[in-house]
């Protein structure tokens, strides 16, 4: 569903606007031209009619006509999935069931019941996400159900999705933030899961611009500046190599391409280095014309030639040829040492491979006709099948399950015999027990890796031969939840704690029924949901659970009265402390714009904390979340949480800005880097302390080698006077780097 709008300023009158329509739509048919069959185009064009039709009254927030969303989903679909004529008319239709009095009947009279079954997938997940965690997760599984049965749906929705993100703009910035969050978390995977790099990586850039606008805008500023730069090297690093495929005679092209704004950030956190250290803002990509029987031969033909010119390093070797991704990926990865005494990454693959590289599925079905081969994706579908038709997970697991599961990297596993097993990346040996049989996975006491005796906890690299050891004495544990990481091997470790539980609960049971028939009550359903609420607890189940294993100390329920067979339970005293455990839906509502928050005035009397993940602090780009037990909790939008938090409970979070203010101090962190010099820490002091008048809760400072490194826990009352110290300690001599720390680890 459409959500956002397209021009951030939009004044066309009528007829411009008519004029519009009808160019983005030959743009369209341009798009599919070469996949038209006869009688495609009328198709085409009934399904545009229809939508226009229906859309016509409503306007995305720019103002401008609903039609030209679709349009724009639709042309996504051709160009960038590589998609045909059935799933652009699916496209053009994706909104109209929902959000117009078109229904599911007329799409399947006027177009055929594989049209309408895709047409009702989009139509059932489109608030997927959205709402409450609960609902959030049926429709996930709503979503992962229909990509079983037609993944075109979840094709389509990606593309419903990447035009979102490129249109949102005009949103809100709490619906920015939201939609970004939902995006990183579920969706950029979903698309590099199913192939699509280039979605992908656009989502995640896009993403970006929204939840940490600065950093981004400082990357594509630096990118921008060292264009000419990259392409001068990229051009010397190329011409040998170019030279020696011309006289081999191998047809290849060889070209560089800039990595994406994210995947730069993301080695910079990673490897804690500035923009100017990180070596590959480019990979070089080799591109054969191959006959398919000779694709493989060529690709070590041509990493030959270039590890004949540059030394390669040799644990930067990736070969996906031999074992490709179980989203069809081929290629070669090689990283090597190029002019200037620089790494640079390079990639090789066939026409073929790229095809699958940039349009994942849609490309793997058109190589696929005519082989009886299952694919990788068939094994992918078959398993998400296994796992949601036996799922009575919660919500929130489900999803996290599905992350770890389904949407992580694979490592590839040897039975003793030799057969490979895929599991995703962090496998644990138990992981491998159950990806053979459940009735394995239960009875595991250890393992057998490359002939070494290992606990069941031993996490999995790919390559390893792993025998597993098994005894009909061994019961699932709770603990075992904490290591494992496939959702086949969470959801029968549950299944069979479940079942361990029932069986104790069953004494409960008994247990309870002779006390309430003792006080002249009954075993019924008013009197066990009294209990389940009084206790607190989630289900009949964990009720009858907590008195078998006397957790429950059954004669606390003296105070209750018996109305007949019934019980009532007596008014809870509320203790003083509970009074601010909660924020009042009210307190925030009554406010300005309804969910503006304004923290740090004195006067201000919400109560609230700040989130010990990402310490923020004044003037940081922050929102609100109601926390459980613990009323509002401030979080920075950059805090490691903060995707998976408003992706997964939007409806708790809140709009929320910082008052200016100076009579408040917030404990914050930094980190410097420099050489060793004496009076160094006299120096840092006296300009924290002395000049900017900061106060220092604490500071500790090792020197090596030369180098010193120190921690400095300091009180300061805004981002403003964070950004001054840290340019004021970085203009001292000698100083390397000055770093806020982010997370929980500022030192103590």
């Amino acid at each position: 569903m459409d959500t956002v709008a397209h021009f951030p300023k939009y004044n066309l009158n009528e007829e411009e606007e008519k004029k519009l329509i009808l160019r983005e739509y030959r743009s369209l048919l341009r798009s599919v031209k070469s996949k038209l069959k006869p009688g495609d185009k009328n198709l085409i064009r009934t399904a545009f009619e229809m939508a226009a039709e229906a859309h016509k009254t409503m306007r995305r927030k720019s103002g401008e006509p609903y039609i030209l969303h679709p349009l724009a989903v639709a042309k996504i679909c051709a160009e960038e999935i590589g998609l045909g004529v059935r799933s652009t008319i699916c496209s053009l239709l994706h909104d109209t069931v929902e959000d117009t009095d078109i229904t599911l009947d007329d799409v399947e009279r006027e177009f055929g019941s594989e049209i309408a079954r895709i047409v009702d997938g989009l139509t059932k997940i489109s608030n997927v996400i959205d709402v409450n965690a609960s609902q959030q997760a049926e429709n996930f599984k709503k979503i992962l159900l229909t990509l079983t049965d037609d993944p075109r749906v979840i094709l389509i929705k990606l593309a419903d999705r990447l035009h979102n993100m490129r249109t949102l703009d005009s949103m809100k910035r709490e619906k920015q933030l939201k939609i970004s969050s939902e995006t990183v978390y579920v969706y950029a995977p979903l698309a590099h899961r199913m192939g699509l790099y280039n979605l992908k990586t656009e989502m995640e850039d896009l993403a970006m611009k929204y939840m940490e606008p600065d950093i981004y805008r400082e990357i594509a500023r630096k990118l921008a500046e060292t264009r000419k730069e990259r392409t001068r090297y990229i051009n010397e690093f190329i011409r040998p190599i170019k030279d020696k495929l011309d006289k081999a005679q191998i047809n290849a092209e060889i070209f560089g391409r800039p990595k994406s704004i994210h995947s730069i950030w993301n080695k910079m956190k990673k490897k804690g280095v500035d923009f100017e250290e990180v070596y590959d803002l480019f990979a070089i990509r080799a591109i054969l014309d191959s006959p398919p029987e000779k694709e493989k031969e060529d690709c070590w033909k041509v990493y030959s030639m270039i590890t004949d010119e540059y030394t390669p390093s040799p644990e930067r070797l990736r070969d996906w040829l031999s074992n490709p991704k179980s989203n069809g990926y081929e290629a070669l990865h090689t990283t090597v040492m190029g002019p200037q005494g620089k790494w640079v990454e390079v990639q090789i693959r066939t026409k073929r491979m790229n095809e699958i590289a940039e349009k994942g599925l849609a490309a793997h079905w058109k190589y696929k006709e005519g082989t009886a081969d299952e694919s990788r994706f068939d094994k992918w579908f078959q398993q998400i099948r296994e796992v949601i038709t036996n799922q009575e997970t919660d919500s929130i697991d489900f999803l996290q399950d599905f992350k770890t599961s389904f949407l992580a990297e694979e490592i590839y596993v040897y039975t003793p015999k030799g057969d490979v097993k895929m599991l995703p990346v962090g496998s644990t040996a138990l992981d491998f027990a159950f990806a053979i049989h459940s009735a394995i996975g239960v009875k595991t006491i250890g393992a057998k890796v490359n002939h070494k005796l290992v606990p069941i906890s031993h996490k999995l690299h790919s390559g390893d031969q792993v025998e597993i050891i098994t005894s009909n004495k061994q019961k699932p544990s709770e603990d075992w939840l904490g290591f494992v990481v496939t959702s086949k091997s969470k959801g029968r470790i549950r299944d069979a704690l479940r079942e361990e539980k029932r069986k104790v609960a069953d004494e409960g049971k008994y247990t309870l029924q002779r006390k309430l028939e003792g006080m002249g009550a009954a075993l019924n359903q008013h009197n066990i949901e009294e209990l389940v609420q009084w206790y607190k607890l989630a289900s009949h189940l964990d009720l009858f659970y907590q008195i078998a294993v006397k957790n429950i100390d059954l004669k606390d329920i003296k105070d209750f009265k018996v109305l007949g067979d019934r019980i009532e339970a007596p008014k809870p005293v509320k203790p003083l402390h509970e009074k601010h455990d909660f924020i009042p839906h009210h307190t925030v509502q009554g406010r300005k714009d309804n969910e503006l928050v304004i923290f740090g005035e004195s006067s201000d009397r919400i109560v609230y904390n700040l989130a010990n993940c990402c310490k923020p602090i004044p003037g940081d780009d922050v929102f609100g979340f109601i926390t459980t037990g613990k009323g509002l909790t401030i979080h920075r939008t950059n805090c490691p949480n903060a995707a998976k938090l408003l992706a997964n409970y939007g409806h708790r979070v809140i709009k929320t800005k910082w008052a200016k203010n100076k009579e408040i101090s917030f404990l914050t962190g930094i980190k410097i880097v420099g050489m060793d010099d004496v009076g160094v820490v006299n120096k840092i002091t006296n300009l924290i302390s002395g000049e900017l008048k900061i106060n220092i809760a604490a500071l500790t400072i090792e020197a090596n080698e030369g180098l010193f490194k120190g921690n400095i826990r300091l009180y300061v009352h805004d981002k403003e006077e964070l950004d001054i110290l840290v340019q004021r300690l970085l203009s001292l001599p000698g100083i390397e780097s000055v770093e806020r720390y982010d997370m929980e680890d500022i030192p103590s």
